[in-house]
């Protein structure tokens, strides 16, 4: 998997993206400290490679997790600065909440908040949907990116349910 870079000064406008979930009754907003065992118990669930990266976000002030929820059920959550700082990801929504706009929303609210830090480019390491980063945000890949951050990583040694 490769690495993308975003522009962040060149991002689509969040706005509309929040209300047209809102209109759809799903709340997309940054975690907060206390929801941290909550969070990680459903990426451990939905998504259990990204876990590590979701308690490092946890670790962080403020949060750099955002989450989205209905009816205070979580669907989807977008993690930065969590693998190295100005990193996007990991990111992962419900297999029955896609479709929805909900991974862009998330997308862009994670990466409004890089630009709000100062990053003038965020990178999204270890790339899954290269196709929708490229539409949503303008994502290019990055060269010669693979396996980049991660060449030395450990294995994960997740237990099976």
């Amino acid at each position: 998997m490769h690495d993308m870079l975003v522009r962040l000064y060149a991002l689509p406008d969040l706005g509309p993206v929040l209300a047209d979930c809102a209109s759809a009754q799903v709340t997309v907003r940054r975690a907060l400290t206390a929801e941290k065992a909550t969070v990680t118990t459903w990426a451990r669930t939905h998504f259990p490679n990204s876990v590590a990266e979701v308690e490092s976000a946890f670790c962080r002030l403020p949060v750099s997790c955002f989450i989205a929820t209905r009816d205070r059920q979580i669907l989807g959550f977008a993690c930065y600065d969590a693998t190295a700082p100005n990193f996007f990801g990991p990111e992962g929504v419900a297999e029955n909440a896609r479709g929805q706009g909900i991974g862009k929303a998330l997308l862009l609210a994670a990466l409004h908040a890089q630009r709000a830090q100062g990053y003038a480019y965020a990178i999204i390491g270890g790339v899954g949907p290269a196709a929708f980063y490229a539409k949503v945000v303008g994502a290019v890949d990055i060269a010669d990116s693979t396996p980049g951050i991660y060449a030395d990583m450990l294995p994960r040694n997740i237990p099976a349910t």
